[in-house]
């Protein structure tokens, strides 16, 4: 058994070992291969919480994955989210993929991420599949993210089975989200065929499903019917071993075996032991052979000597493997070869970041890698499975500029680097600007911005994002009947960057929102308002004291508590004003031989703000760092800004 690092993982090694299932002895196989016919390839692909994972976890308990119902709940829920953030953030980061046998049919599923800041795992996945099911939650319907994950489907011509989850719940009103979901279609130029899509009803948390949402069957067996009817097997023009193509989707890595290369055999076939090349129509071809061969087995993977048009294959046995390379054959020196498929294409990031070697006076003295040597191999090292990171050098030797889709998608990557023992100096979050080539103009990124709120809050929602330059596209009441405003603005990234915990502050914590990019556009001028307040920074270094506290929580929100070290111009709080002001909590009350008349006074000291990491990233303003290590994370001035923002001020 093979145990992943990361990718297409398998839940966990621990696990994948008591989730052994038989293996496919009672299917068609011909020389160990399934034929194409019996086979379907499909991604689940839908909005963040819409029950995808959950609903996979269904299909999985209902095809003899596991032994016995204690191996099940061995396995635990959401069996596909292995990563510790995953479970830790209750959201799916890394595609990851198994495979099903349900009679006689192999069905090949890859769970994919709901958030748009992954939307590069989408993208990559979709290049494996022959259709998708679309889930769809009974009572939110439609949402940015599942508008962006389709029509990325319908691009791709794939016909697609619509499934309307969670209808157990009291409120589900399916037939109304059929009818958007019908709409979103023919708003993204669906063809006729891809409109008379299927609908399956289903409860995932109930393994339930049923082409009727009042009449459900006890199991998923309508909805595995649906995917072997709808959606149709791998088109294959030849399995002749000569013409092989076979596009690498993702790479994972083993510690025996090195890179092993995730793929689906478009044309052609492939033995283990064959001399192969990876060919890319901009770079060299790299040739080697195969040391081992495999396909998805349920949650694991099984060796096998051949494989064919259709499959979806792991490899090893050549070094260089890289995203977006063909697999091709190198029998006679590749001289019947096929040529290499057209790369994935994946859309630009549009938020950057930089990453470098922690400074501060309190650094090196919890992490294990520390040098920009070290930051530099881990991050490059990133971009060989992350497709949709971009890393640079910077004029400075120890910081590194590092690129994605967004806020969440680069700070995953930095809570990954901190608790594998890194320490690192995070600056803040800034969006691309890049200049359109046609008029000559500097364009930045805009998102469309959908937020659910209570009616007494939509007030609060439109004055903070027309602070933040949005424009207002919709909104409306809820149909769903729970007083619910429904607010839509077109925004650009740079006012979203920080926007998420003022809202939920502005609305007690009542607000939904999801965002997905939308488009280039027209760099709006001047500056976009972002915090209203000021920080409290240490006046000097020091360790924090409770006589200290008393007085500087008068100033405002504080972050430290006593005990906690400190260094000057290290930020300890938000100041309840504009602008910063430094206060000392590291005095020490007086000692005399004098009682105090107020001695029998006591203050209560107010418990600190404990910010996680997305918020400190949050807070941070363009003059500001984050230090990063591996068990805390502390706020400070830049020092190299420190001198510009005073000249500022003086000039005022």
């Amino acid at each position: 058994t093979i145990s992943a690092v990361t990718g297409f993982v398998t839940p966990s090694a621990g696990r994948q070992s008591a989730c052994q299932a038989p293996r496919m002895s009672d299917t068609e196989v011909v020389d160990d291969i399934i034929t194409s016919e019996n086979i379907r390839n499909i991604a689940v692909i839908a909005h963040v919480d819409h029950g995808k994972t959950t609903l996979v976890d269904a299909l999985l308990r209902q095809t003899n994955v596991f032994r016995d119902e204690a191996q099940a709940d061995e396995a635990g829920v959401r069996v596909m989210d292995s990563n510790d953030q995953e479970r830790e953030r209750g959201i799916t980061i890394l595609a990851k993929n198994l495979a099903v046998m349900r009679d006689g049919i192999k069905i090949n599923i890859m769970d994919t991420p709901g958030h748009a800041d992954f939307g590069g795992e989408v993208e990559r996945v979709l290049n494996m599949c022959d259709g998708v099911l679309l889930v769809v939650d009974s009572v939110e319907g439609p949402k940015p993210q599942t508008r962006f994950v389709l029509d990325k489907a319908l691009r791709r011509g794939f016909k697609v089975v619509v499934v309307v989850n969670k209808v157990d719940r009291p409120a589900a009103r399916p037939d109304y989200v059929v009818d958007k979901v019908f709409d979103l279609m023919m708003e993204l130029g669906a063809t006729d065929e891809q409109i008379d899509f299927t609908t399956v009803f289903a409860s995932g948390l109930q393994g339930t499903s049923g082409m009727d949402p009042d009449d459900l069957a006890p199991d998923m067996k309508p909805l595995f019917e649906a995917v072997k009817n709808s959606i149709d097997a791998p088109t294959v023009d030849t399995t002749e071993g000569s013409k092989l193509q076979c596009l690498i989707s993702n790479i994972d890595y083993d510690n025996f075996k090195g890179k092993m290369g995730i793929a689906r055999i478009t044309n052609g076939s492939v033995k283990s032991g064959q001399p192969v090349a990876l060919a890319h129509p901009d770079k060299p071809k790299k040739t080697g052979r195969l040391s081992s061969l495999y396909v998805f087995d349920n949650l694991g993977k099984r060796e096998v000597q051949s494989a064919s048009a259709g499959e979806i294959i792991m490899f090893s046995g050549l070094e260089n493997i890289e995203i977006g390379d063909t697999l091709i054959t190198n029998e006679g020196g590749g001289a019947d070869a096929a040529e290499p498929l057209p790369p994935i294409a994946v859309e630009l990031p549009t938020v950057r970041m930089t990453l470098g070697v922690n400074k501060s006076p309190l650094a090196g003295r919890e992490g294990k890698f520390l040098t920009s040597r070290m930051i530099r191999d881990r991050l490059f090292k990133e971009l060989d499975r992350n497709v949709a990171l971009q890393v640079e050098e910077t004029e400075s030797a120890d910081k590194y500029a590092v690129s994605g889709r967004g806020q969440l998608h680069l700070t995953v990557l930095i809570e990954t680097m901190r608790r594998e023992g890194f320490e690192l100096e995070v600056g803040p979050p800034v969006v691309i600007i890049k200049e359109n080539e046609e008029t000559g103009k500097m364009e930045e990124p805009f998102e469309m911005v959908e937020v659910r709120v209570p009616e007494e809050y939509s007030g609060s929602v439109i004055d903070l994002f027309n602070t933040r330059a949005g424009e207002l596209q919709d909104m409306g009441l809820d149909d769903g009947g729970e007083s619910m405003s429904v607010i839509k603005y077109l925004i650009p990234t740079r006012g979203m960057l920080g926007v998420r915990s003022e809202l939920l502050s502005a609305t007690r914590g009542t607000a939904i929102i999801d965002a997905v990019f939308d488009s280039y556009r027209p760099k709006i001028a001047g500056e976009i308002q972002s915090r209203d307040k000021g920080s409290l920074l240490a006046f000097e270094n020091g360790i924090v004291t409770s006589f200290g506290l008393e007085n500087a929580q008068d100033r405002g929100k504080l972050f430290v508590q006593s005990g906690d070290e400190t260094y000057k111009n290290m930020i300890i709080g938000i100041h309840q004003r504009p602008g910063d002001l430094a206060v000392n909590v590291c005095k020490t009350k007086a000692l005399t031989n004098m009682r105090s008349a107020t001695k029998g006074i006591t203050i209560g000291i107010t418990a600190p703000i404990e910010l996680s990491l997305d918020a400190s990233v949050e807070y941070i303003a363009s003059d500001e760092l984050l230090e990063v290590t591996p068990s805390a994370f502390r706020m400070a001035k830049n020092p190299s800004m420190m001198g510009k923002k005073a000249g500022k001020g003086k000039n005022k």
